[in-house]
This record gives structure tokens, C-alpha cells and sequence, in this order.
């Protein structure tokens, strides 16, 4: 039996892939650096193993699969080259695997991770359900009717998938150090949905979806009537949201998800859409009313008085709809984001729109970009950013202290680069039990 060997085993889809091939019987290990992410811990539950990357880590019995962040000059890609072992990237690897099921491709700008777990929960519950979903989670055996992963459109790599099923929440223009503006982000969709097998779940709220051609039917879901799927009669209550649902305007049944903000309704509608064409049991559709979400988006804890929510929001868009579920949940604190930039071209494109989202907080405060290795440097500073929000301050790990005077507060820690240690700083500096 060949091991399949992960380079960038740490990173978010290559650790869910691996855990998908090893519950499927494979043996697996990988390489990565040292420092902590967040994923290993799920590899590490499941024993697989995790190397520093070493050229020795290829031998001649590996199939190896390279994470997309590496390039051909990495030590232990120009070593599997030498030795000539079966090589692929990530969503080569993940294209053929997702062949040997009904897959569901779950795509989009935003929303991504949090619509794939939402799926993935509500088919694993009662039937037999592979998945892959972006916070490097991911479930997998041999005998899955289903198979539900996220798929990326950075550099269009999910156009190596030829799934079933498409669910795609928007269209809008981001990474753009790869897409020139929102039509070329527009033209990769086009293509994936070119290539979709029997079905597309659109979202209907989306204006640039509604420009979409496929040769399959399109099911648009949202809020208004000419939705094939519609929410309505929407209450928010403490144990989450309450809404209707109407398919082609007629009453179909009432869900409740543990969760809020329209967003969250819109995900739910995607999954309820496709269970219905798919002609799956509507009690099974109520899986929705036991989901505890995904990591790092909108993830919770307490601490004293205060609330500390953890999310991977990166995008002006992103980043409104995580403070709007917040004032929904807390109505009655005050709203504090804590944001970091992610990367020097995305702050410089968007720069006037994260300042517009971020205004929507009670407070806000700015910690240093977090520059990715897909960029050397940039022209321009946080102060750039901060200069254009009134009630915004800079955050360094040596004033983390500051947050503890906002006493009854929903602390909003925003990001994709690592927000997390400013977080931990700061509860570390409370120097108190986490309840």
C-alpha cells in the first residue's frame, strides 16, 4: 500500500484531505514547519503523522500531494520530482477523489466554509456523507453516498473539480492578486458551472448569479418571491432563528438554525434547496436546528462580562455581516472589532470599503497587515486604514489591555492571518478563568 504523503499538511484544505484519506483506510503522513496552527490538532487526534519538512521525508513508496502555496523549488517537490513517485497538487488530488462520489461542490467569494459545514452536518447526521470543509475539518470513508467539499476559486483551481452539484453563494471580486476585477472572477464561475453534472443552487440574492448559463437547471434561493426558494416570516429569538420556507411560493415547512444573521438564513436555504432537488427526507433537512458551526467563524467563549468571538472574516463584506450577527445575538453590548488586515494588495484595494464595514462597530481597533507569502511588501501602512475610521485605534500586543475597559462587550476578533495571538495575549493579560 502506497503512503500518501501531504506537503503543507498544516494547511487548512490539505489537513481535511488527509483526514478524509485516512479514515478511508489510506495510510497518510506529512511535513509542514513547526510553528502551531490550529488544523494539526485534528490530524494529531487521529494519528497522523506531522515531519519538518526534509528532503529524506520522499521515498520511492510515497504518493506525494503538494499544498497550492508551494512552489516547484521547495525542497521536498524538486526531491519527488528526482525520484519520479506519483505527484499531485492538492486540487488535482482533490478532483479525481471527488469523482467516486455524488459530490457537491461548495463555492463563492464568502461563505464558503461555514455553507460546507452546514451541508456536510445535515447529510453526516443521517447518511453516509465524505466532506471537506476550509477550517481543516474533514470525514471520509469508502461507502459515502455523498461527498461535500469547499471549493476554492484563488488562481481557479476548482475548475480541476467536475462535480454533481454547485452551491454558490456570490460572486464578488476579491484576492485580487490573481483576478484582474469582479468580471474575470465572474468568468471562472462561468467555467465551473460549465462543467457541473446535474444541478446548481444559487444564490438569488446575488445579482451577478442571475448572469450565469449552465446546461443544468439553476435553483436560486434568497428572500424575495421569484426565489425557487424563499425565507420568510424570519424571527429571531435567544435560542437562534425561526424562519419559513416557501418553494415556488408555496409553504414547505418552518426550520430554526442556532444561529443569526441573514447570512446564516441564506446558508441554510442553500442546504434545504439541494436536499429538496436531490429529493432527500425533509426530516433530515432538520439536522440544521443542531449545528455548532465551523472553526474560526464566529467561534464563542466567555470571558467575565465580556464575549469573545473568534472569525476568519477577511472582506469588507465579510467583515458587515460578522458584526451584524453579533449586534443581533448581543443586542444589548457593545459591539468592539478587533481586525487585522490580510495582505497588502487586498488593504489597498478595498481600503474606503473596510473602513465602511468596520464603522459599524461601536469601536474598532487595527492591528499591523499581515503581509502573505504571496506578496513581498507593500506601499501603504495600517495608519492608512486607521486614518479613515473616526473611532479606531492601533492594537500592538504590548496594549492589549486596553479591550479590558470595554466591560460589557461582544470583542470581535477579525482575520486570516493570525488575529488569534492578539487574542490569546489579551485573554492571557485578564489573567481569568475562561468560563
Amino acid at each position: 500500500m502506497t503512503t500518501y504523503h501531504f506537503i503543507g499538511i498544516k494547511g487548512t484544505g490539505m489537513s481535511a484531505l488527509a483526514q478524509i484519506l485516512h479514515d478511508s483506510g489510506q495510510k497518510v503522513q506529512g511535513s509542514d514547519i513547526k510553528k502551531f496552527i490550529f488544523t494539526q490538532e485534528g490530524l494529531e487526534q487521529k494519528g497522523i503523522r506531522i515531519m519538518p519538512f526534509d528532503a529524506n521525508n520522499i521515498t520511492e513508496d510515497v504518493t506525494v500531494i503538494a499544498g497550492n502555496a508551494f512552489s516547484e523549488d521547495h525542497i521536498e517537490i524538486k526531491r519527488a520530482h528526482e525520484l519520479g513517485v506519483p505527484f499531485f497538487k492538492y486540487h488535482e488530488f482533490l478532483g479525481e477523489w471527488a469523482d467516486k462520489y455524488t459530490s457537491i461542490a461548495v463555492t463563492g467569494s464568502h461563505g464558503k466554509t461555514s455553507t460546507t459545514g452546514l451541508l456536510s452536518h445535515v447529510l453526516s447526521t443521517s447518511l453516509p456523507t465524505s466532506y471537506l470543509i476550509g477550517d481543516g475539518t474533514g470525514f471520509g470513508n469508502e461507502n459515502s453516498t455523498y461527498f461535500s467539499f469547499e471549493a476554492c476559486e484563488y488562481k481557479r483551481h476548482f475548475l480541476h473539480y467536475k462535480p454533481d452539484y454547485a452551491i454558490i453563494t456570490n460572486i464578488d471580486f476579491d484576492h485580487p492578486d490573481y483576478f484582474r476585477n469582479l468580471d474575470d472572477v465572474f468568468d471562472a464561475f462561468q467555467s465551473l458551472a460549465n462543467q457541473v453534472k446535474k444541478g446548481i443552487i444559487a444564490c438569488g440574492e446575488d445579482e451577478k448569479l442571475h448572469e450565469l448559463q449552465s446546461n443544468v437547471p439553476i435553483i436560486y434561493y434568497g428572500f424575495s418571491a421569484e426565489n425557487d426558494f424563499q425565507a420568510n416570516n424570519i424571527k429571531v429569538a435567544e435560542k437562534g432563528t425561526t424562519f419559513d420556507v416557501y418553494v415556488r411560493n408555496t409553504y414547505f415547512d418552518t426550520f430554526t438554525i442556532p444561529l443569526y444573521g441573514n447570512h446564516h438564513i441564506l446558508n441554510a436555504l442553500a442546504v434545504i434547496a439541494f436536499c429538496h432537488y436531490e429529493g432527500i427526507d425533509p426530516k433530515i433537512m432538520h439536522n440544521l436546528s443542531t449545528f455548532n458551526g465551523v472553526k474560526r467563524r464566529f467561534s464563542e467563549k466567555k470571558l467575565g462580562e465580556q464575549i469573545i468571538i473568534d472569525d476568519y472574516a477577511h472582506h469588507p463584506i465579510e467583515i458587515a455581516v460578522t458584526i451584524d450577527s453579533a449586534r443581533k445575538k448581543y443586542s444589548d453590548k457593545e459591539v468592539v472589532a478587533i481586525f487585522q488586515p490580510h495582505t497588502f494588495t487586498r488593504t489597498k484595494t478595498f481600503l474606503q470599503e473596510f473602513a465602511d464595514s468596520l464603522n459599524e462597530a461601536d469601536c474598532v481597533y487595527l492591528c499591523d497587515i499581515f503581509s502573505s507569502a504571496r506578496e513581498v511588501s507593500g506601499d501603504l501602512t495600517i495608519e492608512d486604514l486607521l486614518e479613515k475610521i473616526p473611532n479606531g485605534t492601533l492594537l500592538t500586543l504590548d496594549n492589549v489591555d486596553v479591550l479590558a475597559k470595554h466591560k460589557d462587550a461582544a470583542l470581535v476578533f477579525m482575520g486570516a492571518g493570525d488575529i488569534q495571538k492578539f487574542q490569546k495575549a489579551y485573554e492571557n493579560s485578564k489573567n481569568e478563568h475562561v468560563k
